[in-house]
């Protein structure tokens, strides 16, 4: 099964579209609904790179190969409660070289690797 191609050329497009997206301002395009629930993830998570709050998913992405070594499937970005504090976190889903389905944590704000679990 060939489906190590798809997931890079999927996440190699999100990167992309990420990366060269327009800047926009609260004011251009609203990041919250009038409830306060975001409007769209992609947009609060555009603003959160702008305002400086997360740093860019390549500089995550590289950390992470640094630390643990796999094939990228699935990346989030969650705002978390972690040790009483509020995080960005980037939630990182991979398939470890022994086959081993996990999930990484990193603080979005510097790098650090907070966690990595079997999943």
């Amino acid at each position: 099964m060939h489906t190590q191609p798809f997931f890079r050329r999927r996440l190699l497009a999100a990167l992309v579209a990420f990366a060269l997206a327009p800047a926009m301002s609260l004011a251009d395009s609203p990041v919250h609904e009038a409830n306060g629930a975001a409007r769209h993830d992609h947009d609060r998570a555009r603003y959160a790179l702008q305002q400086g709050e997360v740093r860019p998913i390549a500089e995550i992405l590289r950390r992470v190969a640094d630390e643990v070594p796999g094939e990228v499937i699935e990346v989030e970005l969650e705002r978390e409660k972690w040790l009483g504090k509020r995080l960005w976190v980037y939630e990182i889903k991979l398939i470890a070289q022994d086959g081993r389905l996990v999930e990484v944590l990193v603080d979005a704000a510097t790098a650090e690797i907070l966690a990595v679990e079997e999943d």
